[in-house]
């Protein structure tokens, strides 16, 4: 989620109090799933969100309540039918939710435990206690400080969360903006990485996390990979996109994809050799057809099925679904 992160850089930045809303529980509808998040602190400051909007106020004064008596509080929204009127707001989601808002201690072990976890890019399993008979209890901590004893009357949101998805853009080329852009509105860690340094500048490219000018050869050398990188391939030199892709075919990485038309992927991949394995998890033309030339479609195409593929979805209509939406 791209509003944890952002909460653990609120709390190492600011000394203000601060409390902390999560959703632990739905039954039925609704617009956000548990483990979403929204830092409250004592100036006013939010960080992240528990619905579209709806109920951000309403958990502002319990969060100002919480600071006041220093105790977790759990706070149920129904928005079944009969009860959506009540919050004046037509929400329409027809479930229940159950937000705990918890008062954080300074620098939570938790909190400092995920952000590290996050730099080193493993995950992080935590545990929200949000009914207990010893009220001391509630709140967020590491799964591994779960007690030890047999509590009754506990119930626990149990999470792992992984590191925020890494995308690889090998190409800095003008349509390479919009894509950065948007994967950091996802909330995605980016890099950016081209031969050619009047390409690849900060200056061009001022929301990336990591700039490399690199050879196509020392890619691998360059920057490191895992089984959760998704990469697109997009220079429009072939002399390029050849030796990058020769770099990462034989990569376990999430997802790999090649910019230009279907006939040029065929040949690059004749010239490399590539296995019958290599050449079915290639996706080129990269992106879903969702219509559109400009570099900002483009961009919306290819990161649609990069989502689609991080989600296991097949990227049909939502309406199309005779299941629930979410599992």
């Amino acid at each position: 989620m791209k509003e944890l992160p952002a909460i653990l850089h609120r709390l190492a930045e600011t000394a203000a109090p601060a409390a902390l809303a999560t959703l632990v529980q739905v039954e039925g509808s609704s617009y956000r799933r548990p483990g979403a998040r929204l830092l409250l602190t004592a100036d006013g400051t939010r960080t992240g969100s528990i619905s579209g909007g709806c109920l951000e106020e309403d958990l502002a004064g319990h969060a100002r309540a919480v600071f006041a008596s220093g105790k977790a509080a759990l706070v149920t929204y129904d928005t079944t039918a009969e009860n959506d009127l009540v919050w004046g707001v037509g929400l329409g989601c027809h479930g229940v939710v159950r937000v705990l808002v918890e008062k954080l201690p300074s620098a939570p072990r938790w909190a400092a435990a995920c952000a590290e976890n996050f730099r080193q890019r493993v995950p992080t399993s935590l545990a929200v206690i949000w009914q207990a008979a010893d009220p001391s209890l509630l709140g967020t901590r590491l799964a591994s400080e779960l007690p030890t004893s047999k509590t009754a009357d506990i119930a626990i949101f149990r999470e792992t969360v992984q590191p925020p998805p890494s995308l690889l853009i090998c190409g800095a080329g003008d349509d390479a903006q919009p894509l950065v852009r948007f994967a950091k509105e996802l909330g995605w860690r980016v890099t950016v990485a081209d031969p050619r340094a009047d390409f690849a500048s900060l200056r061009r490219f001022p929301e990336a996390d990591e700039i490399v000018v690199v050879r196509p050869e020392g890619l691998a050398s360059r920057v490191p990979v895992d089984a959760h990188t998704l990469a697109v391939v997009m220079t429009h030199h072939y002399r390029h996109d050849l030796p990058f892709l020769r770099a990462l075919l034989p990569q376990p990485i999430a997802y790999l994809g090649l910019l230009g038309p279907k006939k040029r992927a065929e040949k690059i991949l004749d010239d490399l050799a590539a296995t019958s394995v290599q050449r079915a998890r290639l996706h080129a033309p990269v992106g879903l057809d969702l219509g559109g030339d400009t570099p900002e479609a483009v961009a919306l195409a290819i990161l649609a099925e990069m989502q689609s593929v991080l989600a296991g979805r097949d990227a049909r209509p939502l309406g199309e679904r005779t299941g629930p939406i979410h599992e």
